[in-house]
């Protein structure tokens, strides 16, 4: 009887192994070598494909960064709802991998995914009137509320235990307790008070609504 053979190593299976790994375990605990145990492989075989662990986690960030959807830039309508959009999809695909946010915020490198991703928004908000330089500006904002939004979460700061608050000395921290309880609902809530904020607030910079300076 023929033995059942291996499934063949490839790029793809080594990427979602490795996401699977991180997603599971944490940054620290990928390793060319423990990704080779967990694919059923020597370590020097990984090597056929790719060249540094580095590469590895490129590869991975990059298939997050694929997940993000920045169609609502390019279906017609403001460039308000190109942000949010853009901002919801963002949050939803590092959420769901938060364990490789640490990674993803040192920026898109060369990773094909996330220039993409960058391309459509940057010059979505230019086609959209932005001056060039808040258009990056107004990006990398949306960058760094996004990571910190996905990367923790407020609600699971808080333990539950009502003793934990003594209101000699926390008079306004009485239900604190019951925030883990709804983790979900504070912490999706907070993001999108705080989304809508953002593009409330950028609304009233937008060169179509600031009038023109004259000496």
């Amino acid at each position: 009887m023929a033995r059942p053979r291996k499934p063949l190593l490839s790029r793809e299976r080594i990427v979602t192994t490795a996401l699977a790994l991180i997603d599971a375990e944490g940054l620290p605990a990928l390793s060319t070598r423990r990704l080779a145990a967990e694919l059923g492989v020597s370590g020097p075989s990984l090597y056929n494909h790719f060249t540094t662990k580095d590469e590895i986690l490129d590869a991975v960030a990059d298939t997050v960064i694929a997940e993000v959807d920045v169609s609502a830039f390019r279906a017609g309508g403001d460039w308000r709802s190109g942000l949010l959009g853009w901002a919801r999809s963002y949050r939803a695909a590092l959420a769901a991998h938060p364990h490789i946010v640490p990674f993803l915020a040192q920026g898109p490198g060369r990773r094909p995914a996330g220039l993409k991703m960058a391309d459509a928004a940057f010059g979505g908000m230019v086609e959209a009137g932005w001056p060039p330089a808040q258009a990056t500006r107004i990006c990398a904002m949306v960058r760094y509320f996004v990571a910190g939004s996905a990367l923790g979460s407020f609600a699971r700061g808080f333990v539950d235990d009502p003793g934990a608050y003594d209101p000699a000395d926390y008079p306004h921290l009485g239900q604190a307790h019951l925030l883990a309880e709804h983790q979900r609902q504070v912490d999706e809530g907070a993001f999108e008070t705080g989304l809508q904020a953002l593009v409330d607030g950028l609304a009233l910079h937008h060169p179509e609504r600031v009038p023109p300076h004259h000496d």
